[in-house]
């Protein structure tokens, strides 16, 4: 039987931007704990996260937020999303990628698992060229990026054009994703969905591939 693992990017595959607050301070010369929002980490910190998971605001209005944020603390002229994680990441974003990814994706090909990514945002969060210094990209089979579908998960519509490209039905694929909004609009059509834990990744990773019937335990 043809299986596939459909992953979100962002939080999925590499690590948040909430995890990587001293390298960006460090990279924007911003003094130690300037950036004290911390999402899911700690909700009770991030108002606007709050708003962002009761609905009120889009991830990508939450970003666009932050982004204008830090580009006033430290006077730059930032446009875009892709701005802030260019100047926040450098020019090795490799070094933001889960390791505990690496090791999940390596064991779902030695099975003949098909590889799908499935993102609202891939090129407008992290800018079109980013996925040239990615190389393990070449590895998937299918790319659905919204920044240029314009279909933003939860939309059924989102799920449905990456199952189509797959040509695969939804009970052969695991989709995985760090946003409880996007796991329910993925079981409304019946995709059997794992939603991503950003503080536990292994054990997510190993969740996953327990579904695809992949049942050895990742180590952190």
């Amino acid at each position: 039987m043809t299986r596939a693992l459909i992953l979100d990017f962002g939080g999925v595959i590499s690590r948040t931007l909430f995890e990587t607050h001293a390298q960006t301070e460090l990279a924007l010369n911003l003094p130690a704990n300037s950036l004290t929002w911390r999402g899911p980490f700690d909700p009770t910190t991030d108002a606007l996260w709050r708003e962002m998971q009761a609905g009120d605001i889009s991830e990508r209005d939450y970003w666009a937020a932050r982004t204008g944020e830090v580009a006033q603390m430290i006077g730059a002229n930032w446009t875009q999303m892709s701005d802030f994680v260019r100047a926040a990441r450098g020019a090795d974003p490799a070094a933001v990628i889960r390791p505990e990814f690496h090791r999940a994706v390596a064991r779902a090909k030695a099975h003949g698992v098909r590889l799908a990514i499935l993102s609202n945002e891939l090129d407008l969060f992290y800018g079109a060229d980013f996925r040239q210094k990615l190389p393990f990209l070449r590895d998937f089979d299918v790319i659905v990026d919204a920044t240029y579908t314009g279909i933003l998960k939860p939309d059924a519509r989102a799920y449905w054009d990456v199952l189509n490209r797959l040509g695969l039905p939804p009970d052969d694929c695991v989709f995985v994703d760090d946003q409880t909004r996007n796991i329910t609009g993925a079981q409304t059509i019946g995709l059997p969905a794992v939603r991503f834990d950003v503080a536990n990744p292994a054990s997510s990773y190993t969740h996953a591939l327990t579904l695809l019937g992949l049942t050895q335990e990742l180590t952190p």
